[in-house]
């Protein structure tokens, strides 16, 4: 806030000499009267100082109305800014008449990326040409958004293969495990959580001696390849039209797949990420007919590409 000071006040002329007073009453005896300094107003402006008192005394009663009337207009200003200050500390839907609709967001906590071992760059840095993640795996994994109930079983830990591959349909399990072991993966971390509206996301990260491995694995469970892994309660999906690539981190791909209707029991949404020597998998899931709501899960998908950039 720029300092402001008031404008000097004009000097008094030198008062007149005046008769003695008559013989008064006692009363209380009132303080003297000062030039008035300016009045800090709502728009930041001050109010131009009041002409100085005339010389001569006005009777007692006139000082006391004075006095009332500067306490009044103190107390007035002082109400006023107190409002203005008020309104603007408050988030704006806490104030009446500017309430914001929600558009289906979930709050996730702040962000911010772990710290690197001494000397090690980021994926995408100049100095990583094999665009490998030396941060901490599981430190990548997106954390819940506020509300959520966590999985028990995908804490934010190390999960196993076998833990990996049970979201994709039987039938496929033991030929991507092959697939897993010829790729040279080193580890995967996992978290999931369900929502109160009963969505459910699971989040794995799976890490590659390379980034070739990790774009080959991607490549084998794609629905054009001949594995073709679906996941388990989505028969059928197809590339999800509405999504954009919004907030996509250079240097990384995203694959994102929508289940086609009808949806059965369940509604399934799913992408990968492939970052570097990291692939991700990204799963949202809710039972009913409503099926799984789109911007929470593109949110979730934006969130987790930014933490692995």
């Amino acid at each position: 806030m720029t300092e402001q000071t008031a404008a000097p006040t004009p000097a008094s002329a030198p008062a007149e000499e005046q008769p003695a007073p008559e013989q008064e009453l006692p009363v209380a005896e009132a303080e003297p009267v000062l030039a008035a300094e300016p009045v800090p107003t709502l728009t930041g402006q001050p109010v131009p100082a009041a002409e100085p008192l005339p010389a001569s005394k006005p009777p007692r009663r006139v000082l006391r109305a004075v006095a009332r009337w500067t306490a009044a207009v103190l107390v007035l200003g002082g109400l006023g800014t107190g409002t203005a200050l008020g309104i603007t500390s408050m988030e704006r839907t806490d104030v009446p008449g500017l309430a914001t609709a929600t558009d289906g967001r979930w709050d996730y906590p702040e962000l911010s990326l772990p710290a690197l071992p001494a000397g090690s760059p980021r994926p995408f840095n100049d100095g990583n040409v094999a665009e490998v993640h030396h941060a901490d795996l599981r430190k990548l994994l997106l954390p819940a958004p506020a509300g959520a109930a966590a999985d028990k079983e995908l804490t934010g830990g190390w999960v196993s293969t076998a833990q990996y591959l049970s979201v994709y349909q039987k039938g496929k399990r033991a030929e991507l495990g092959q697939v897993l072991k010829d790729s040279a993966l080193r580890h995967i971390a996992a978290r999931g959580w369900t929502m109160p509206d009963g969505t459910s996301s699971r989040i794995y990260l799976l890490q590659f001696n390379s980034t070739a491995f990790a774009e080959a694995f991607r490549s084998e469970i794609s629905e054009n390849t001949s594995i073709g892994a679906q996941l388990i309660g989505s028969p059928s999906t197809d590339l999800d039209e509405t999504w954009s690539g919004g907030g996509r981190v250079e240097n990384t791909a995203s694959y994102v797949y929508a289940e086609d209707k009808p949806y059965g029991s369940e509604q399934v949404r799913h992408a990968y990420v492939l970052s570097g020597d990291t692939l991700a998998l990204v799963i949202q899931s809710r039972k009913g007919k409503a099926g799984t709501e789109r911007v929470p899960f593109h949110q979730t998908l934006i969130l987790q590409n930014q933490l692995l950039g």
